[in-house]
C-alpha cells in the first residue's frame, strides 16, 4: 500500500501497514539523457536526507575524532570509575560531544539546591574535559526551555547560535530531577563555533525561509530553513547551503496508519456500535456557540476533495435540531459481506457519493476521539501539556483532521497519516476510507478510517512522540529504521493502553486480542501481521509471527525479518509488545509514566536499546530504580538483555539476548588485540573496534581505535558473550563477531580485508555521470564510504535510448597510493531502499596509472545469487600493475530476472528507475 516516495525512497515494494499514498516528482538533475532517450525521473523526494550522517565517516571528522579521542582518555577512565557499568558515555563523531551522558542507576550528580540552569552550567565547567566543550562555549548556551513535566523533572533545551544565527540539529539538553540531580547530558552540542557565519550568496528559497547555521564535515555553513507541504503525505523541514544551494537536511513529518446544550454530538468509544451523547462543550473541545467543528483541540471538516485545505462546503455544521447529532447508518445490506452487526460498513463503494451520507457523523466521531485522547494524554501520569508541546488552538496548534481525505479523487484509499511540524505549527492528521472500489480483491472492509479509534489515536500519538523525541530545538528525531519503528509501536501501545484502560477494548489473560486496525481490517492482520499482546513462544492461532520471524511473541532478533524486509510499521510491533509486556509486569500507571518520561529523556534516533536504558533512567528519577528488576527481566525476555547488541539505531540487523545485568561488584576484565591486514600481515591503524550496544562514537565506553601498531585495548568490560562486536575504519572492510569475555585479559586479533578503494584508504570520486544522489545516502561518493552497518553504495539513474538500450553509467575512483592489484570485487546488491531488481547485472572495470590511458580490467554478469556478496573479476593481463584510477561501468541491471514486474504503464518496481552497486573492492599492495 505504499508507494515509493512515501516510504524515505524505499522499496516499491507493498506492505501491509496504515501509510500514505503519494504522488510526486523530484526535480531533474545532473547531465541531460542523450537525445530521443525515453527518461523516467528518477523520485527520490521522499527520502529522508541528513549530509551530517554521512560526514561522520569523513576522512577529515575521522582525524579529528582520533585526536579528541586521545585527549579525553583519562577524562573517560574516571567518569567510568565514577559512574558504574551501567554508564551511557556516547559521544557523536562528528561533534565529539555528548550525544547521552548518563548512567541507567543514578545520576550525574547529588541533591542541589541551585537553579537548574545553573546546575547543568557548572558541570560543564567542571567536567570540561569530559563534555568537550570549552568554558566560551558554554558561555555562549541559550536556554531556551525550561519545561518542567508531571514529575517535577526539569527538561533544559540550550540553543547554539553563530551571531545572530541559530545552529540548526544540535544544542544541549539536560535534565534535572526536583531535588537538583543532573540526570543526563544529551544533544550533542557543536565545539569551536567561530564568531561569524559565512555571506548567504544565494536567496531564501520562500518568503517563510528562515536563515540558519548547519553543521557539516567541512564545518559550519550558512544555509536556509524552509518547512513546506509539497503533497498530501508531505511536511518536509529542508536546510539548503546558502552558498551552493546543495541540499543538507530533509525530514518528512508525516507519519503513517461543553456546557451548551446545543455542543452535543454522538459518538462511540472504539468503532461502530451504540452512539452515546457527548457533550463537546462542556469538554472544552469546542466553544459553547460553535457553528463548526472547530475548537481548542481540533478543528474537523470533511476534506474531500483532498487539498487538505477547509472549504466552507467541507465544514461540519449543526445539524437541523441545532446540536451536532448524528447518526449512523450502515451499509450491510447494500454492500453485503463482510459488512455485520459487529464490524458495519459505512458507505457502498459500488455507490460514487455513498461516503456523504455518514459525513456529519464521522466528523464528530473523529472530534470526540481527538477530544478524549488529548485530555487522557494530558492528564497525570502522561502529561502531555501545552507546557510539554501537545495540540491547542491556544497556542496556534490544534489538529487539523481531515476526514473522508480525498472521498471525491480515484486512489485516496485504506491510509491514514499524522504530519507533526515542531511546537506551535498545526499537525495535520488524514483520515481515509477503506476499501478500493478499483479493486475487486482489496481485503479491506467499506469503512472509514476515522471511525477506528485504535487508527485515529494511533495517528495522534504520532504527535506526542514527535513532539517529546526531538532536539534542543525541538524538532522531531526520530529519523532511523529502529526510531521510526518505535514511533509507531508507540502508537500502537498508547492507543490500546487507553482504550483497554477505559475499557473499551476488552483484554483478558488469554493472548492475541489487540489488533491494530480490528475493524477496517475486519478482525484479520492486515495493517498489522498480528496482535500486540502475543507474549513470546505463545502458540495461540491469534499468535502465529510470520516465516521469517517465527511462530508466537517477537523478540529483538526478528527487526528486519517480520515481512521479510526492514520496514517500521512491521518491526514495531516489536516494541509495542515489548510495552504491553512491561505493562503487565508493572501496572498501567506505572508503566504509563515510565514510557512517556522515557521519551523525553531519549537521545537523538535513538535505538530499542536506547529507549530501553532512558526507561531504566526514568525509573531511577521518579520510583527509585524499584522497578529495575522487573524491567530488565521483560526487555531480556524480547531478546534485549544486557549483551544485546546494535551498532546504532539505523541497524537492519541487531543482535539479540536474553541476559539481565551481571550482580553488582563483578569484577571485570580487559580486551586487548591487534588488527592486521588480512593479505600483508601489516598492522593498520584507525581502526575503532567496538562493543555494539555498549560502544561509543569517541571510545567513551567499551571501544577503541587502533594506534600505529595495529594495537588497542578496552578496559573495564564485564565477562559475558557479546553478540556484536565489530572492527571498522582505517581503510579495512568491516567484520563483527560474537567475543566471550573473562575476568582478567581476553586477546582478541582481528585479520581485516584491506580496501584501497574506501575512503578511509584516500580514495576518492574524480568523475561520474548520470543522477547524482548523494543527498540520498547514495551517490557516487558513497561508493568508497566504509561503514560497519554495510549499505552505503552507489545508485544511478536508469535511461532507456530508443533503441531499447541503457544508456551506460559510469564513476571513475583515483586511488590513495598506486597499487598493484591482486584482485577486484564487487558486490552488485541494490541500495538506497531499492528492491533487487536494481542491482547491477553487467558491469565492465577499467585501470588507469595516470587517468588518460585505460586497460579494460575485467567484467561481470551478476545474477540474483550473487547479491550480498563480492565477486572476484577475472583480471586481464597489463591491467593491475601501477594502478592509481579505476572505472567502474554499470550497463544494465537485474530487472529481466523479474518478468513479474513491468515498467509499464507505471513502474512497479526500482529496476525500472536506477541501477546500483553496493561496493567495490581493490586488494593488493602499495606499487
Amino acid at each position: 500500500m505504499t508507494s515509493r516516495s512515501s516510504r524515505s525512497r524505499a522499496s516499491l515494494c507493498a506492505a501491509t501497514a496504515i501509510t500514505v499514498l503519494a504522488l510526486v516528482t523530484a526535480p531533474q538533475a545532473g547531465a541531460a539523457p542523450a537525445p530521443g532517450a525515453v527518461h523516467t525521473t528518477p523520485d527520490r523526494s521522499g527520502k529522508d536526507v541528513d549530509v551530517r550522517d554521512t560526514a561522520r565517516t569523513s576522512p577529515r571528522v575521522l582525524a579529528a575524532r582520533d585526536r579528541l579521542a586521545a585527549s579525553r582518555a583519562n577524562s573517560v577512565a574516571t567518569a567510568r570509575a565514577e559512574l558504574g557499568n551501567q554508564a551511557l558515555l556516547d559521544f557523536d563523531e562528528l561533534t565529539g560531544t555528548p550525544r547521552i551522558l548518563a548512567r541507567t542507576d543514578g545520576f550525574l550528580t547529588g541533591p542541589s539546591g541551585r537553579s537548574p540552569r545553573d546546575i547543568v552550567l557548572n558541570y560543564l565547567r567542571d567536567k570540561e574535559g569530559l563534555v568537550g566543550l570549552s568554558a566560551a562555549d558554554t558561555a555562549k548556551l541559550n536556554l531556551r526551555k525550561d519545561y518542567v513535566d508531571v514529575e517535577g523533572t526539569h527538561h533544559l533545551s540550550f540553543t547554539q547560535s553563530v551571531g545572530a544565527v541559530p545552529v540548526f540539529g544540535n544544542g544541549l539538553k539536560a535534565h534535572v530531577t526536583k531535588d537538583g540531580r543532573l540526570i543526563q547530558l544529551d544533544g550533542a552540542p557543536v565545539r569551536d563555533l567561530p564568531a561569524s557565519l559565512g555571506a548567504a550568496t544565494l536567496a531564501a528559497p520562500g518568503p517563510d525561509s528562515k536563515q540558519v547555521a548547519f553543521l557539516t564535515g567541512d564545518g559550519i555553513r550558512p544555509a536556509w530553513y524552509t518547512l513546506t507541504k509539497p503533497a498530501v503525505d508531505q511536511m518536509f523541514q529542508e536546510v539548503t547551503d546558502a552558498g551552493t544551494g546543495k541540499l543538507l537536511y530533509r525530514k518528512n513529518l508525516v507519519n503513517h496508519a461543553n456546557d451548551a446544550d446545543g455542543a452535543k454530538g454522538l459518538a462511540w468509544e472504539a468503532q461502530p456500535g451504540p452512539q452515546k451523547q457527548v457533550n463537546l462543550s462542556q469538554k472544552g473541545w469546542l466553544p459553547a456557540d460553535a457553528k463548526t467543528l472547530d475548537g481548542n483541540v481540533a478543528h474537523v471538516a470533511a476534506d474531500v476533495n483532498g487539498d487538505q485545505k477547509f472549504q466552507p462546503q467541507e465544514e461540519i455544521g449543526r445539524n437541523t435540531d441545532g446540536t451536532f447529532r448524528y447518526k449512523f447508518s450502515d451499509f450491510n445490506a447494500a454492500v453485503g459481506p463482510p459488512c455485520s452487526t459487529a464490524r458495519p460498513c459505512s458507505w457502498d463503494p459500488k455507490t460514487p457519493g455513498s461516503w456523504a451520507k455518514n459525513r456529519e457523523q464521522n466528523a464528530v466521531q473523529a472530534l470526540a476521539y481527538v477530544g478524549s485522547f488529548h485530555d487522557h494524554l494530558a492528564s497525570f501520569p502522561i502529561g502531555f501539556t501545552r507546557e510539554a508541546g501537545n495540540f491547542e488552538k491556544v497556542d496556534g496548534d490544534a489538529v487539523q483532521v481531515h476526514t473522508l481525505l480525498g472521498a471525491q479523487t480515484p486512489g485516496y484509499y485504506n491510509n491514514a497519516f499524522m504530519g507533526t511540524p515542531p511546537d506551535g505549527h498545526a499537525p495535520t492528521m488524514g483520515m481515509f476510507l477503506f476499501r478500493d472500489p478499483r479493486d475487486p480483491t482489496d481485503p479491506f472492509l467499506a469503512a472509514n478510517s476515522a471511525d477506528d479509534a485504535t487508527i485515529i489515536h494511533h495517528e495522534y500519538t504520532h504527535g506526542l512522540s514527535n513532539r517529546l523525541v526531538v532536539d534542543a530545538q525541538g524538532n522531531s528525531t526520530l529519523s532511523s529504521l529502529q526510531s521510526g519503528s518505535m514511533g509507531e509501536a508507540w502508537s500502537d501501545w498508547y492507543a490500546f493502553d487507553y482504550l483497554v484502560g477505559r475499557n473499551a477494548i476488552k483484554d483478558t489473560s488469554a493472548p492475541g486480542e489487540l489488533l491494530g486496525g480490528d475493524y477496517v481490517s475486519n478482525g484479520v492482520p492486515l495493517a498489522r501481521t498480528q496482535p500486540l499482546d502475543c507474549p513470546v513462544g505463545a502458540g495461540a492461532p491469534q499468535c502465529p509471527g510470520t516465516p521469517g520471524a517465527g511462530p508466537g511473541g517477537y523478540t529483538y532478533g526478528d527487526l528486519g525479518r517480520i515481512i521479510g524486509f526492514p520496514e517500521v510499521h512491521a518491526d514495531g510491533e516489536i516494541w509495542a509488545s515489548t510495552l504491553w509486556d512491561v505493562r503487565s509486569a508493572l501496572g498501567v500507571q506505572l508503566t504509563r509514566a515510565l514510557v512517556t518520561r522515557a521519551m523525553e529523556l531519549s537521545p537523538a534516533a535513538p535505538s530499542f536499546l536506547d529507549m530501553r536504558n532512558a526507561i531504566l533512567q526514568a525509573d531511577t528519577v521518579i520510583n527509585g530504580g524499584r522497578a529495575h528488576a522487573k524491567l530488565w527481566k521483560t526487555f531480556a525476555a524480547r531478546g534485549m538483555g544486557y549483551f544485546a547488541a546494535s551498532i546504532t539505531g539505523a541497524d537492519t540487523a541487531p543482535a539479540e539476548d536474553f541476559s539481565t545485568p551481571p550482580p553488582a561488584g563483578t569484577p571485570t576484565g580487559t580486551v586487548t588485540g591487534k588488527v592486521t591486514n588480512r593479505d600483508s600481515g601489516t598492522p593498520i591503524a584507525g581502526v575503532a573496534v567496538r562493543f555494539s550496544g555498549h560502544d561509543s562514537g569517541f571510545a567513551g565506553s567499551l571501544a577503541a581505535v587502533t594506534d600505529a601498531a595495529g594495537g588497542y585495548t578496552i578496559p573495564g568490560v564485564l565477562p559475558g558473550t557479546y553478540p556484536k562486536v565489530y572492527a571498522s575504519g582505517g581503510g579495512a572492510d568491516s567484520e563483527t563477531r560474537a567475543v566471550s569475555v573473562r575476568s582478567g585479559t581476553t586477546k582478541v586479533d582481528w585479520a581485516l580485508r584491506f580496501n584501497w578503494a574506501s575512503g578511509d584508504a584516500g580514495a576518492g570520486v574524480t568523475a561520474f555521470n548520470g543522477e547524482d544522489f548523494t543527498p540520498y545516502g547514495c551517490g557516487p561518493g558513497d561508493l568508497v564510504a566504509s561503514s560497519a552497518l554495510g549499505g552505503g553504495g552507489w545508485s544511478t539513474d536508469k535511461v532507456v535510448g530508443p533503441d531499447g538500450k541503457i544508456e551506460t553509467r559510469f564513476v571513475t575512483i583515483k586511488l590513495g597510493k598506486p597499487v598493484n592489484v591482486s584482485a577486484i570485487e564487487i558486490d552488485p546488491t541494490n541500495v538506497c531502499g531499492d528492491d533487487p531488481p536494481a542491482a547491477a547485472k553487467d558491469v565492465t572495470v577499467e585501470t588507469s596509472v595516470d587517468g588518460t590511458a585505460w586497460v579494460k580490467a575485467g567484467t561481470g554478469d551478476f545474477k540474483p545469487a550473487d547479491l550480498n556478496k563480492l565477486t572476484a573479476l577475472q583480471l586481464a593481463p597489463g591491467s593491475a600493475t601501477g594502478v592509481r584510477f579505476v572505472r567502474l561501468t554499470v550497463s544494465s541491471n537485474q530487472l529481466s530476472f523479474y518478468p513479474d514486474r513491468p515498467c509499464s504503464p507505471q513502474p512497479t518496481t526500482a529496476g525500472c528507475l536506477y541501477m546500483d552497486v553496493q561496493k567495490l573492492a581493490v586488494r593488493g599492495a602499495a606499487a
